[in-house]
């Protein structure tokens, strides 16, 4: 039995990153010998164990037969004849078809370190067409890398038009293409994922609804640079997408309610968050209440963070903060409360709120 590091930890060490998680594959083993060895079993479609003190993944060699279209057409097969370099050429880029022996010496029959040096995405083999899902991990890593200078090979790139052409990429179901998506806006530059999907055509086959173009590429930009958060990045991309198009797209995606409920409520109050600095002291609490400001000031900071990015003034994102913060620190002292019962309560505190308001908007505005 041989056991070797394999994968993203090989690469990211050679690229001088931090190893977040590694991952190890085992040749020569059956599954019966790592059980006894005080391994955990946790793979389904493929024999996958858990390190019994480390707890990292062990996977036994394997090989991939496509037998059906889709990313789920293959037949796995693994047995203790299976080679680490039959097991490498299944993975999808070279940069990711490297390993390392226990003595630390460096196994890379793909090129994986030249692919490296040259900051290119290569595709290990012609197989790399029999998995659709490869496109998606494919513009994750673009944008991943793209700051490191990595740019997709033209063979690449030419396999992933035809994987498009040939229908092969419509056999993505939504939550996979979500789970990618979701991946790439974490990455430093998420703009690369969505410019990768649309040079090889993917883009108007997985998000229909996306209108990727000058303004939700300067829009997702302005917010990578302002937050790491893909709540915000993931509103800021639909800049210039219509509310049904979101609707439509957050449904189809099955996208969590969290970004979901961001991205709409930002396409509702669009307008007026650029009006902000017009609004009279009445008006500006109607923004604040829709927004739900008060209650939840986290997820309105979210949103004056995508006002930001899709170009609102500072000057009415300061206003709007300060107004927030005015408009939650209002309070009725005890006597009035005394004083009244039921919906006059909440009338008395709007109209208490309503003039703190007007008090801030007639202070002086600092540039």
């Amino acid at each position: 039995m041989q056991v070797y590091l394999v994968g993203g930890a090989v690469r990211d060490e050679l690229l001088g990153r931090a190893v977040t998680e590694r991952d190890w594959v085992v040749v020569g083993a059956t599954p019966e010998e790592m059980l006894r060895s005080g391994y955990r079993a946790v793979g389904r479609e493929f024999p996958v164990f858990l390190h019994p003190e480390t707890k990292e993944e062990y996977a036994l060699a394997r090989l991939e037969r496509k037998t059906a279209p889709g990313y789920r057409g293959f037949a796995i097969e693994f047995s203790p004849e299976v080679s680490l370099e039959q097991d490498l050429q299944r993975r999808d880029l070279t940069i990711n078809a490297m390993a390392r022996a226990a003595d630390g010496s460096l196994i890379d029959p793909y090129g994986g370190r030249g692919d490296l040096d040259r900051r290119q995405l290569r595709h290990v083999s012609p197989a790399f067409v029999e998995d659709p899902v490869r496109v998606l991990r494919v513009a994750r890593f673009a944008a991943r890398f793209a700051e490191l200078g990595f740019e997709l090979a033209p063979a690449t790139r030419a396999l992933m038009k035809t994987m498009v052409a040939n229908g092969e990429i419509a056999a993505l179901v939504p939550e996979r293409v979500w789970r990618e998506m979701d991946r790439a806006l974490a990455e430093a530059t998420p703009q690369a994922f969505f410019d990768t999907l649309e040079d090889c055509g993917a883009l108007r086959v997985l998000l229909p609804e996306l209108e990727w173009g000058a303004q939700g590429r300067r829009a997702l930009g302005a917010a990578t640079r302002l937050s790491g958060e893909a709540e915000v990045r993931f509103a800021s991309l639909l800049a210039g997408c219509t509310l049904p198009d979101i609707q439509r797209l957050c449904e189809r995606l099955r996208v969590p309610n969290s970004y979901r409920d961001l991205v709409l409520l930002c396409a509702r109050l669009a307008q007026p968050l650029c009006a902000a600095l017009r609004l009279d002291a009445t008006e500006l609490l109607d923004l604040l209440d829709s927004a739900d400001a008060l209650r939840r000031p986290q997820r309105f900071e979210k949103l004056l963070l995508v006002g930001a990015a899709r170009a609102v003034s500072p000057q009415a994102l300061a206003l709007l903060r300060a107004a927030a913060a005015a408009a939650a620190a209002v309070a009725l002292d005890a006597q009035r409360l005394r004083e009244l019962e039921g919906p006059a309560i909440a009338a008395a505190l709007r109209a208490a709120r309503v003039q703190r308001l007007l008090e801030l908007q007639r202070e002086p505005r600092r540039s």
